[in-house]
């Protein structure tokens, strides 16, 4: 790969159905792309695309509706349809792809409804769609605080609990993550919550039950400071795919990408090392 630094991301819009959808783009070379969060968008992962485009490979990440500067009014909509519209709309037919919590969950429904279009999967803090969810009576307080915050309808206090619960971590203190990370945290969290209900999402098939179909090669990555559950998930992620290998950050909470950039910068280039050579030979078909 190219040791050349990349341009900065260019950004570009999609039309799907009646929806603009905001992405970025940046580098050259076999396509990575970024799915945000449920807490963030497009610009958690500016960090990590910089580093991927730097190293020699065309790093997307897009807002999806109901986030960041996407617009899409209330009609029936898949988050799988579109993300496989937005591979089509820049002649993709296969990439590796990095998601964060649901960027994760889409990542893996993606892989089990299209196998071949996804060479590798980096996931972080990772959710799966029908997997069980507990909590611990620690855990639970949080939660309970965010329930108590959506009912009174105070979307500040909300931005401010879900900046507890997933940026600080359940079971930390709050404020632990401050500067910049925590500003970036609550403009990305901040524009989702002020943003119109999209009530017609297409519910998406199970896929905790399948695991062990998704064979692309996955690096799972979960912070020790997340849910009890999302690390749970994680070890039965690791040994139910076939060609996962997991790594716990210590310290880190639920969006390392912001928090510990440095730490995901380097887990990705390893991981992506590995696709080096050979593969790269692709990047003229797509």
């Amino acid at each position: 790969m190219s040791p050349d630094a990349a341009e900065p991301a260019e950004p570009f819009s999609i039309e799907i159905g009646n929806a603009v959808l905001a992405a970025i783009e940046q580098g050259e070379g076999l396509p990575v792309v970024f799915l945000h969060a449920g807490v963030c968008d497009k610009r958690m992962w500016l960090s990590q695309m910089q580093v991927v485009a730097d190293a020699g490979w065309h790093a997307i990440a897009y807002d999806r509706r109901g986030y960041g500067e996407s617009q899409s009014p209330d009609e029936a909509f898949s988050h799988l349809d579109d993300l496989e519209a937005v591979l089509d709309a820049l002649d993709i037919h296969a990439a590796l792809f990095v998601g964060s919590s649901l960027g994760g969950g889409l990542a893996l429904d993606f892989a089990l409804r299209h196998p071949g279009r996804v060479l590798g999967l980096v996931l972080v803090g990772t959710s799966v769609t029908g997997a069980p969810w507990s909590a611990t009576a620690e855990e639970s307080a949080i939660e309970m605080a965010e329930e108590d915050a959506w009912e009174r309808g105070d979307l500040e206090l909300i931005n401010k609990v879900q900046a507890h619960e997933w940026l600080d971590g359940p079971r930390s203190q709050s404020g632990r993550v401050g500067g910049t990370a925590r500003a970036l945290f609550l403009d990305m969290n901040g524009l989702a919550l002020a943003k119109p209900n999209l009530t017609q999402e297409e519910d998406r098939p199970d896929a905790w039950g399948r695991l062990d179909a998704v064979n692309a090669p996955a690096l799972l990555i979960v912070g020790s400071e997340d849910f009890s559950a999302i690390i749970d998930r994680h070890e039965t992620l690791s040994e139910t795919m076939p060609n996962a290998f997991a790594m716990l950050l210590e310290g880190a909470a639920h969006i390392p990408s912001i928090e510990r950039p440095d730490l995901v910068n380097s887990l990705l280039l390893q991981f992506l090392d590995a696709f080096d050579g050979d593969e790269s030979d692709e990047d003229s078909e797509d």
